[in-house]
């Protein structure tokens, strides 16, 4: 069944040349308003079914004179409702301004990977990350303001009616697999590392890459969490170092968190902790201004992290590990951490890494259980990934 969701009472026309569109007979549509206005029931599930599933009931905020209250009561609805039908959605499509997008991605984001989700939004050509977060929704540009049918709204809502019907009617149909599967964390500088890594498991596990930009954590350690993953190879750290720092690719303090609870086995590594990453040269604060940097293109600005926020970083990561219940070994690499920390590259620093490998040497509770392994090589070595990739082995 292909869901289309939006508000009736400002969007009903959008809503049913969308409906018109979808209903070539081969799946079912259905209609659903998330509006917090609207006063006739004319969707397939009108705003009061939908929000039946606020906590508090529909009378928790149906007529609520703050319209803010009222989108956020009905966020809260829609993402129980979304859950709630779940294994009925074959894919959804979702139209709207400011606040039926806040609305409506809540809900998508609660869905399975896989299931086709098309928001079309007036906010799309923006920063969508708050709206799509770790999910696989597609945000498409609705170009002008969803306020009627012309000849532009009507070509954008076209392409995507049938781009979701196209994903609909021809579903991925997932091989089994019967290698268990491991996440693995990676950025440019540590490509080299996780490429020989992946080359040396492939035959023996199903090796699952994630981009360690925030988002790449973020949802290696959500599928981690949903038992899709069953063990990690985070090589890649460095969204640690830009939560502590003040950089663009945190990933949040929750950071670890599933690896925590999991209980699954775990091999790390400092990667890319030399550095907090920054976009432009203009972006980088003021307080900065007189460290070491490296300009990776015009729109990437790299910092070199010091001798104190290494320690500070190395405390952070060994308090998390500490309270991990699985498996945990932790490998560093003496001779460098990532690309540009390597004899005579531009980030090289010893001392700094001395009290990154210092710290958590100090503050990690070693057992038989949760070990650290310091390495005379460099992390992109060919002899590192084999180390790395045996360590895995032996705690699985």
């Amino acid at each position: 069944m292909i869901y289309i969701v939006g508000t009736f009472d400002t969007k009903a026309v959008e809503i049913g040349y969308l409906h018109d569109l979808l209903s070539d007979g081969s799946i079912q549509v259905r209609t659903i308003d998330v509006g917090t206005r609207s006063t006739l029931a004319q969707m397939d599930v009108p705003q009061i079914d939908v929000a039946k599933y606020h906590p508090e009931g529909a009378a928790r905020f149906l007529g609520l004179a703050q319209r803010g209250q009222a989108v956020a009561a009905m966020t809260t609805a829609f993402a129980n409702y979304s859950k709630a039908h779940s294994s009925q959605i074959d894919a959804i499509i979702g139209i709207g301004g400011v606040g039926s997008t806040s609305i409506i991605t809540v809900g998508m984001r609660k869905l399975p990977y896989g299931v086709p989700k098309v928001m079309v939004s007036t906010l799309a050509s923006g920063d969508v990350a708050p709206f799509i977060g770790t999910s696989g929704i597609m945000m498409m540009p609705s170009v002008t303001d969803i306020a009627g049918l012309n000849k532009i709204s009507s070509h954008i809502l076209h392409n995507a009616a049938h781009s979701v019907l196209g994903m609909a009617s021809h579903p991925y149909i997932a091989q089994d697999v019967a290698k268990p599967s491991v996440g693995l964390s990676m950025l440019g500088v540590t490509t080299l590392s996780v490429t020989q890594i992946t080359e040396q498991l492939k035959d023996q596990l199903e090796c699952v890459v994630f981009h360690a930009t925030g988002t790449g954590g973020r949802s290696m350690e959500q599928l981690l969490d949903q038992n899709m993953l069953d063990g990690l190879i985070d090589i890649t750290t460095t969204e640690i170092a830009d939560k502590l720092v003040g950089g663009v690719f945190s990933a949040g303090a929750n950071r670890l968190d599933a690896v925590i609870a999991s209980g699954k086995p775990y091999v790390g590594s400092v990667g890319v902790l030399d550095m907090v990453n920054f976009w432009a040269p203009d972006t980088v604060p003021e307080k900065f201004s007189d460290r070491l940097f490296y300009h990776h293109n015009s729109n990437v600005t790299l910092m070199r992290t010091d001798a104190e926020e290494c320690a500070q970083i190395g405390a952070w990561i060994a308090t998390k590990l500490n309270t991990a219940t699985g498996p945990v070994c932790l490998l560093l690499p003496e001779k460098g951490v990532s690309e540009l920390d390597i004899s005579n590259g531009p980030f090289w620093n010893p001392h700094a890494d001395a009290a990154l490998f210092d710290a958590l040497e100090h503050n990690l509770n070693q057992t038989d259980n949760r070990r650290i392994l310091r390495l005379p090589y460099h992390i992109n070595d060919p002899a590192f990934s084999a180390v790395a990739a045996q360590a895995y082995l032996d705690i699985t």
